[in-house]
This record gives structure tokens, C-alpha cells and sequence, in this order.
């Protein structure tokens, strides 16, 4: 194994290549400490050491500051760590670390995340945002009707009335172009356009 290349990220870490492929992230008192330079060649004790001791270690103590900090998904947590410049294998053993002691926990993340939003955001936005946050579809589903169930369609209601309200939005007395900017407005927010028609005919002046 050759180092091909060495990419100062910072002060104090740089980023390896070895046969012209990415390797890992090390301090610069690290590439002293293994005499690593352009060009020299690595050997498959140092690699191992490397790759198997220092580097997971400081994964999972990076993941554990982390989630000191706040909750995180697999999917998110492991793309902070993969910001760091950490190898894949090293990364799926800090996650692993993790998930042995409940730290992270996806189904109960997506539970948390329903339960503090569904108030005020609506289905479609709210499983939108935990896909980006790699919940897959099955288990978003599983949540949603565990904290919600059948009842999705009056809460999706109740909040397209509190937005109309915080607007101040009067449909009695709305014309054409403040229907429409109002529709467009909740369609933003993720409500169906059959729910939004159908809620702005109600009378909400009592509301």
C-alpha cells in the first residue's frame, strides 16, 4: 500500500489516500507518530492499527458526543460521521456500538418526531422530513398509525384551521386571488388540494 496523496483539511487533520483511493482522516501528530508521507508505503500492521484500533475508537466516541447533543437518526448519524472523513467500516461499527445501548433508535425517533409535530404539520410534510432523515417508508407508515391511526384526516383539518386563523384568512369574505394565495399557501405545508377546497368552504368565522 502507497500513500498517493495527503489533503490538509485543517490545523490539524489531513486527509489520506492510499493507492489513490480514500482512506481515512488523520491528525498530523498521527501521520508523525507512523512516519506517514507522500509517497511512502504503508504497511498492513500500521494499516490494520489504523483501521482497526485508532480510528473506531474515535468513531464512537464522536457518535456518543453527538447524541449527547441531540437525537439523530442511523441515516443521520451516519452521514455526521461520514462528514468526518471516517471509513464506511468504521462508521457501521460505531453505529452498531451505538445501537447496543439503545442510543439511537429509529422507530422510536419517527414516534417522537409524529407526536411533537402533528399538531401543526401535516402528514405529507411530516413523513417527507423523516425520509430525508433515512426512516424507510414501512416504518413510517407503522408510526404514523400508531400515534395518529385513523384520525388523519380531522387533525389535518384542525390544522389547516389553525393556519387559516394565524392568517387571519376570512373565507366569507376572501375574493378569488386571496383564495387561491391561501390554497397555494397550504399546499406548501403539504395538505391534499381536495382537503384544502374542502376546508376553505367552511365557515370558520366562529373559529
Amino acid at each position: 500500500m502507497i500513500v498517493t496523496g495527503i489533503t490538509e483539511l485543517s490545523k490539524s487533520r489531513s486527509r489520506i489516500e492510499i493507492d489513490y483511493a480514500f482512506a481515512f482522516v488523520l491528525y498530523k501528530g498521527e501521520l508523525r507518530i507512523y512516519k506517514i508521507v507522500e509517497g511512502c508505503e504503508l504497511s498492513e500492521e500500521t494499516y490494520y492499527e489504523i483501521t482497526h484500533k485508532i480510528l473506531p475508537k474515535r468513531a464512537k466516541l464522536r457518535a456518543m458526543n453527538l447524541l449527547k447533543q441531540r437525537s439523530y437518526t442511523e441515516y443521520t448519524l451516519s452521514e455526521k460521521l461520514r462528514q468526518g472523513g471516517y471509513p464506511e467500516q468504521v462508521i457501521q461499527e460505531a453505529i452498531e456500538y451505538v445501537k447496543q445501548f439503545h442510543y439511537i433508535d429509529d422507530r422510536q425517533y419517527a414516534l417522537d418526531y409524529i407526536e411533537y409535530n402533528r399538531e401543526k404539520k401535516s402528514r405529507n410534510r411530516i413523513m417527507q422530513e423523516l425520509h430525508r432523515k433515512g426512516i424507510d417508508d414501512l416504518l413510517l407508515q407503522e408510526t404514523w398509525d400508531e400515534i395518529v391511526g385513523n384520525e388523519t384526516k380531522e387533525l389535518e383539518k384542525e390544522q389547516m384551521l389553525y393556519w387559516i386563523k394565524k392568517r387571519q384568512f376570512d373565507a366569507e369574505t376572501a375574493d378569488f386571488k386571496e383564495k387561491q394565495k391561501m390554497m397555494a399557501f397550504l399546499y406548501r405545508k403539504g395538505f391534499k388540494v381536495e382537503d384544502i377546497r374542502s376546508v376553505l368552504l367552511l365557515d370558520i368565522t366562529s373559529i
